[in-house]
């Protein structure tokens, strides 16, 4: 999965700046052959195709550079960095890295045309050219950050929809929700205080984080120690995803069980109720902009994961839930009965599931 999200990265990354450079080339070039022709003797040292042929190249390089820069420092500096140092080491990078590439490329243009260009050492300290490809791609940068930023902030799936005004008007959907919350937080918070405590969440989250999109779950909101995720019905139920996550997030923290020891002192456990039905979807809000889910099974699946202690179970689900699922392949699915839910006037049929 860490392999796939690194190449996902640096594909996501290539194909970003070989449009951005392609468009840096069709801006500053296109029409400027048949221009000199009209106004002056002078001709474009190269075909205006051999420009884009090159601007393509030159956007795959950064793109490929861009993307290592940009996990290395996730990887190994972006707990421990501040974000303002970590943008300037980052930018003298990229600064560096332009002046390179753009040499090496002036080099063998050179070759390809034989002609001398001003390509000797220090020539981009009073070049046009470089200089404004440094804007461009400062330009650039700054709208790939933010794009990353906003998908981050809001998830891939939450945030096209909004881009695309899905739920500019409310709309009714059947969706999968699960209500996942940290077993033994109240305990566990006093044991560590807030601080720790604090730190113990974000990297419980962070787990959590790493199973979701293989799980292609989308997160509706985080409530202190307690995540509620969403998916569609074919997202849900596809590959049995809906339940396959809370165990795939169980064997996430089960494997860094040490690390957590080590430095908590407690191994986390979840529990988590799941159930699917209609609820509307909208915007709301201006000046915090968000999705936000109206409906009686958002009460319904809080409810189900309120049962996980009295029944000391990890995982219930409602009936509605099970009948529409591969859970009998995989896991046990046992009825604790006909149950009374707080503020609902009918009872509802919930299992336990367990691993085989």
């Amino acid at each position: 999965m860490r392999l796939q999200k690194i190449i996902v990265s640096l594909l996501r990354a290539m194909l970003f700046w070989t449009l951005a450079f392609f468009m840096f080339a069709f801006i500053k070039y296109n029409g400027l052959e048949e221009e000199l022709k009209i106004y002056t003797d002078e001709t474009l040292y190269l075909p205006i195709l051999e420009y884009y042929q090159f601007s393509i190249l030159l956007g795959i390089f950064i793109g490929l550079f861009y993307a290592v820069i940009e996990l290395l420092f996730d990887t190994f500096l972006g707990k421990r960095m501040v974000l303002g140092l970590n943008i300037l080491i980052k930018s003298v990078i990229y600064f560096l890295l332009i002046i390179v590439l753009l040499s090496i490329f002036s080099v063998f243009i050179e070759y390809q045309i034989d002609i001398d260009l001003p390509n000797e050492n220090g020539w981009w300290y009073k070049d046009a050219f470089f200089w404004s490809t440094v804007l461009y791609f400062i330009i650039a940068s700054t709208a790939f950050s933010l794009l990353k930023i906003t998908n981050d902030k809001f998830g891939s799936g939450v945030f096209i929809n909004m881009l695309l005004g899905t739920y500019k008007k409310p709309k009714e959907e059947t969706r999968i929700l699960m209500f996942l919350d940290l077993k033994d937080s109240t305990s566990i918070a006093e044991e560590l205080g807030h601080k720790k405590y604090s730190q113990f969440i974000q990297d419980c989250f962070r787990d959590l984080n790493s199973v979701l999109k293989k799980h292609e779950a989308e997160v509706y909101q985080y409530v202190g120690d307690e995540a509620v995720l969403s998916w569609t019905t074919k997202k849900g139920f596809r590959k049995n995803n809906a339940v396959n996550l809370f165990f795939a997030f169980s064997a996430t923290l089960s494997k860094h069980k040490n690390n957590y020891k080590q430095q908590y002192g407690k191994i986390p456990e979840f529990k988590a109720g799941v159930h699917c039905g209609k609820l509307m979807i909208a915007e709301v809000g201006t000046v915090k902009k968000e999705l936000a889910y109206h409906g009686d099974v958002i009460n319904t699946a809080a409810r189900i994961q309120s049962l996980c202690n009295t029944y000391k179970a990890s995982l219930l689900v409602s009936q509605a839930l099970l009948e529409r699922s591969l859970i009998t392949l995989d896991y046990k699915a046992a009825l604790l009965g006909d149950l009374d839910l707080k503020g609902k006037t009918n009872k509802l049929k919930i299992y336990s599931i367990t691993k085989m």
